[in-house]
């Protein structure tokens, strides 16, 4: 599927078009009539393995109402223009869970290449009353050596969470659940 089907300048058909660029020739999807090129570079998308310090370190799981099933995940959401990754991570646990961060450690980058985006993980020590946003359906509260993670996106950063903390990671079976 095209993210863009119309050139944002000139209005006119995109297409597939290899053309040379720094490294060799690459096929993007491009303008035939004024040049423009969509570059359809990944979107940052920031992540928190949240640990509520005041409920004996249980880690936040949400389920997102948009979510088909009963996956429960990470707090996640897109980084805002003008906002650093961190400001723009307690913004997104203020916004969906109304938690307040003590603390926050980077815990890593990775590529989410089917959704096309670039992960920004970190934990997030967290406190106070979880009040849900209407994005998210429920919650759960898992003690860290219960919690079980998945392979793809923010599973990777909760089981990075999880090793820092001497806890070896327990998998999700995802065709099984």
């Amino acid at each position: 599927m095209k993210p863009y089907r119309f050139c944002p300048d000139c209005a006119s058909e995109l297409a597939l078009i290899t053309q040379a660029e720094d490294g060799g020739d690459k096929e993007r999807l491009r303008c035939p009539a004024c040049g423009f090129t969509h570059w359809n570079n990944p979107t940052p998308v920031l992540a928190a393995v949240i640990e509520c310090t005041d409920r004996e370190g249980q880690v936040l799981l949400a389920r997102n109402a948009a979510w088909p099933g009963k996956f429960f995940g990470l707090i996640t959401g897109f980084m805002e223009a003008g906002e650093s990754p961190e400001d723009g991570i307690r913004r997104e646990i203020a916004e969906e869970t109304s938690l307040q961060v003590e603390s926050l450690s980077l815990l890593g980058v990775w590529d989410f290449q089917r959704m096309n985006q670039i992960i920004i993980a970190y934990h997030a020590a967290s406190r106070g009353e979880i009040k849900l946003s209407p994005e998210l359906a429920e919650y759960k509260l898992i003690a860290p050596e219960k919690v079980r993670c998945w392979p793809q996106g923010t599973g990777q950063a909760l089981a990075t969470w999880l090793r820092s903390r001497g806890i070896e990671p327990q998998w999700l079976d995802l065709k099984r659940e």
